[in-house]
């Protein structure tokens, strides 16, 4: 398990306002977030955002 899932799981709303203040264009429909399915949402996210997925698990690693 990684960090990244780690912070997603055990800050999630947290983790869910700070992605919505640094990437204002992701709505609560993006970051709908259910066990198991990190890698889905941070897919969401970099879709939206045109971020990497490295960027994106650094943001969240950064929290």
């Amino acid at each position: 398990m990684s960090a990244t899932t780690d912070k997603i799981k055990g800050n999630w709303n947290l983790v869910k306002g700070k992605l919505k203040q640094e990437y204002g264009e992701l709505t609560d429909d993006d970051l709908k977030h259910a066990e198991g399915q990190e890698d889905e949402l941070i897919g969401r996210i970099q879709k939206k955002t045109g971020k990497t997925k490295e960027e994106v698990k650094n943001f969240i690693d950064s929290l």
